[in-house]
């Protein structure tokens, strides 16, 4: 890149942009430039090539202008978040554990898998935004919470039923998983419950490195929570641990502490099948409060805050492991 046209035309270039160069060719009226986009997100990668386009079409001897972005594009790994069963707060407690994540400092992204059913346009706040297309590949729409969504909520119109059979659900799912995740390091998956189509297409396609179970501490719940436990173990995918959700009522007028759903179930079942133990999140309004108003707890300060966030602590010890 040291021919005088390389260098007339680099010194149109934002001086940002242009320090990202590592090749500028011009030859029969083709502008061709290579940009070194690591560390940037698709959008800004977007980004880069209309500016450098912006900046070089119609220039004396510019009759045409091509961009290449090239970068390393980070490791990706799925984390599952699924239960046995509906009912047990398994997508509230997605969606706070991909927020403690990101609070901790890790690249997140979020899947809403639970297709029939879409929930985290809602608690992450993006009702209503559409994500885009780049290169055949959805871009993940932003939240205010630094964690990157794609949900069929955004996809379709507000109470639009979906009635799809398994191969259209197959393909939806691919389509989530497959988005432009590019600063991603960790996927996390709301998986819809129980053990279907979705979970056995993602075990299939997209093999998680681990999977977050999740249920209340009454009996029926934790007989299902074995069986999500079993299809994972069957298909090879590491149980990183079991959370114990709605676990303790403390009622806001006396401060008195009940026990609606049973107490410690979800510990002594992960105890007897061997599996670690996450943690408890309690059965607090103020959770259900944020998450219906798009302001998941695990966002702000507080007991609500510091229980998501020790999970976080603790399923981040889990994927450090060698």
């Amino acid at each position: 890149m040291t021919s005088p046209d390389a260098d007339r035309l680099k010194a149109l270039l934002p001086p940002e942009v242009a320090r990202r160069v590592q090749s500028l060719r011009l030859a029969d009226g083709r502008a061709s430039v290579v940009i070194d986009a690591t560390g940037l997100s698709v959008q800004d990668r977007a980004g880069l090539e209309q500016i450098v386009s912006g900046a070089l079409e119609g220039k004396p001897g510019v009759a045409d202008v091509r961009v290449a972005i090239t970068g390393e594009k980070p490791v990706q790994r799925i984390l599952a978040v699924g239960s046995g069963k509906g009912g047990v707060g398994k997508s509230t407690l997605a969606a706070n554990l991909a927020v403690a994540l990101s609070r901790m400092g890790r690249k997140v992204g979020l899947v809403d898998a639970d297709i029939y059913g879409p929930s985290q346009a809602r608690l992450l706040g993006i009702e209503g935004q559409r994500p885009v297309a780049h290169e055949s590949r959805l871009v993940p729409v932003a939240s205010a919470f630094g964690v990157p969504v794609l949900s069929m909520a955004n996809l379709l119109e507000p109470g639009q039923a979906i009635a799809w059979r398994g191969p259209m659900v197959a393909g939806a799912l691919t389509q989530l998983l497959e988005g432009h995740w590019d600063n991603a390091e960790i996927i996390v998956v709301d998986l819809p419950p129980g053990t279907g189509d979705v979970q056995l297409t993602m075990l299939q396609k997209f093999k998680p490195a681990g999977a977050v179970i999740v249920s209340t501490p009454q009996d029926l719940a934790l007989m299902d929570a074995t069986r999500a436990i079993e299809l994972f173990e069957k298909s090879g995918v590491p149980i990183v641990g079991v959370v114990e959700n709605m676990a303790g009522y403390a009622c806001p007028h006396c401060g008195e502490v009940s026990d609606p759903f049973g107490a410690g179930g979800a510990e002594a079942a992960a105890a007897e099948m061997g599996k670690a133990f996450l943690g408890r999140i309690p059965l607090d309004i103020a959770i259900r409060r944020e998450s219906d108003a798009g302001t998941p707890p695990a966002a702000g300060q507080g007991p609500q805050a510091e229980a998501f966030a020790g999970l976080a602590l603790k399923v981040a010890d889990w994927l450090d492991r060698p």
